[in-house]
Formats: C-alpha cells, structure tokens, sequence
C-alpha cells in the first residue's frame, strides 16, 4: 500500500509496533503468559507463527505484480516457510526504500475525525508516551491478526484440562501422548492437525461444516461442542463424546485495539459517501475489508481503481490449490510439480 501511494506522489507516514517489517511472519518464539489470552493483563505477543508454518498458497499467487517472489537458495519450495516470506518482504522494502521511511516501535491508538484532516495518536514503544499527529487521509493496514478470539462452550470454566489458543501454538512437542481436540478449522487448525498428528496419542476436530472435513488419516471429526464436564468429558452435538487432555481453540482472532470511528461512518453507503467527500473537497478515509470471496473481492478492488484486471493464472493457481489441498492434504504443499503448474499458468 505505502509504494503505491508514493507512486501517486502521496507524502506518506508508516507507523509500525514491531521492530521490523514483516506483520504475523515475524516469528516469536516467545507465547503470551495467558495460553487463551483472555487476560487484559497479560504480556501480548503479536505474531502467531509457529515453526513448522508455510504457506498455504504458491509464492507465484503471493507475489506482487511488479515484484515476483522468486525461488531463493535459502528455501526454493513453491510453497515456502515463514522465514522465506518474511525475507521476501523484506528484499520488497529494501528494493523500493520504504523500511528507512517507517516509524518502527510505534503502536496507533486511535483515529478521529479533526476539522479538515484525521488526528492520529500513536504509544511510542521505548518511551510510553502518546504522539499526536493529523493527516488529510488514513489508510488502516493494521490487518485482523493481534487479538485471539475463544469459542462460547458451556461449562468450560470447570474443564481442569489444558486450554490454548492458537495464536500461542509454537511447537508440537507439549501434546505427545494426549488426546487433543481442535476447536474450529481454519488454516491454523489444519497446519497444527499435521504437527501434532505424529507425536499425540488421538487427534480430535469439532467443526461447524461439514464441507471443511479434509480427509485426514487418524483425525475423528466431531460438531460442534455441546457442553464440556468438570471429569474431562467433552460432549457433542452429534451426540459422541471423548475425554481429552487438552483443548486448542482455532476459533480465528479480531481486530486490534486501535480506537477508530464507527463502522456505520466508515462503512455505510461507501460509494455515497466518497462522492460527496469529493463534492465536499473532504479527505478521504478508506477501509479495506477481504470478503470471502477473494478472487471476486480483488476483482472488485482493482476494477475500483483503473488497475490493469488480475491474470487468469493466478485464478487457476488457487483454484487447483484448493483442489490438491482437498484431495492430498497431509502431501499437497510437497507434490505440487512445477510442470504441472506452469500448464495451469499457460492455460
């Protein structure tokens, strides 16, 4: 976002809490001392990557139009780890000048509307102190990753088993020889069902669908929870039950902390809206928000924009992605063969 707005001559101003570029694959070996998070007091940890993390789509889709992601020696895979992608990121800052221009260790806490601009406060990290600055337009990247969310489950509170959530996974190596069940399944949940698969002694799912049950050899799928017991019984609404000996919850995460106007002012009637700000001669706030439809959604955001339309080949990349990741889910990632796709790319 901050190259192309500097290619339309925008003086533009990054603030960052982390040290470094590189968001949720920044790797942190460290874990919140709340395993749910659930503690307003508890020492935070931004990232959620664990060690064995790669990506769930091929470098080719993850690449930027005028900037490819592009084998390195130091992991040529066509689906990476997360060290790969945090170095890609940052070769994109240093080959386009944006790391030197970022405000690093300073955390946004809110957003308001100021006369004719927007006042932005920022926490100054090293210091403690709040700084206070107003701009004619903001642009909130802040993503949906910092703050984890835990499913409602009756009876819980009583459960003596361990809980986490998986925002504080790391390693599989604590749930050897326990019976384990995976609340929720996301990307998350599918990556720790394969770590934890070799070393735990059952391997459990409760998922709302039934059209997200890939098939994993040595995975029971469940529905959702019914009600949890202070005896370690966990019941379902399909009416089985198992005892476990730890619970993870992979029930996705909110928005951070950052205080902005509501939704109804930023969101209602957008079109409406920015047209009468341009009347008005107004600066313009937007908000960019991924629907679940990706590849419509980006169609939609570059179409908005006068950009050239997204190549076919990446639709037919994550199209075969999907499919593979369905069919093949415990081999999909090291099975794609690169003739295969670059037929997929041609075609």
């Amino acid at each position: 976002m901050y190259e192309r707005l500097q290619r339309e001559n925008h003086n533009v101003v990054v603030f960052e809490q982390n040290h470094v570029v590189g968001g949720n694959w920044v790797y942190d070996p460290r874990t919140e001392s709340d395993p749910l998070s659930l503690d307003p007091n508890r020492e935070t940890v931004h990232s959620s990557v664990y060690v064995s993390l790669r990506t769930n789509l091929p470098r080719a889709i993850m690449s930027f139009r005028d900037f490819p992601f592009l084998r390195s020696e130091h992991d040529p895979r066509t689906f990476p780890g997360h060290e790969e992608v945090f170095r890609f990121l940052n070769r994109f800052t240093d080959e386009f000048g944006i790391q030197q221009l970022i405000r690093f260790g300073r955390r946004v806490v809110r957003v308001e509307r100021e006369n004719e601009g927007w006042s932005v406060e920022s926490l100054v990290r090293s210091s403690g102190s709040v700084n206070r600055e107003v701009f004619e337009a903001v642009v909130v990247c802040s993503g949906h990753y910092s703050t984890p969310r835990i499913a409602e489950i009756e009876g819980i509170e009583k459960w003596k088993g361990f809980q986490m959530h998986s925002h504080n996974y790391r390693v599989p190596e604590p749930f050897r020889n326990q019976i384990v069940l995976l609340v929720g399944y996301g990307p998350s949940a599918y990556d720790i069902t394969q770590d934890i698969l070799p070393v735990a002694k059952e391997v459990h799912i409760a998922v709302k669908y039934n059209r997200y049950r890939v098939k994993f050899k040595n995975v029971r799928y469940h529905d959702m929870i019914r009600c949890v017991n202070e005896d370690g019984l966990i019941a379902f609404q399909d009416g089985s039950y198992i005892f476990a000996d730890s619970i993870i919850h992979c029930t996705g995460v909110l928005s951070g902390k950052i205080l902005l106007p509501t939704e109804v002012e930023m969101m209602d009637s957008i079109q409406d809206i920015y047209r009468q700000m341009e009347k008005n001669g107004l600066p313009q706030s937007c908000t960019l928000s991924l629907r679940p439809l990706q590849v419509d959604y980006k169609h939609w955001l570059v179409a908005q924009n006068d950009l050239p339309p997204l190549e076919e080949w990446r639709e037919n990349l994550l199209a075969e992605c999907i499919k593979k990741l369905i069919e093949l889910p415990d081999k999909y990632r090291d099975q794609w063969d690169d003739a295969y796709r670059n037929t997929i790319i041609q075609t």
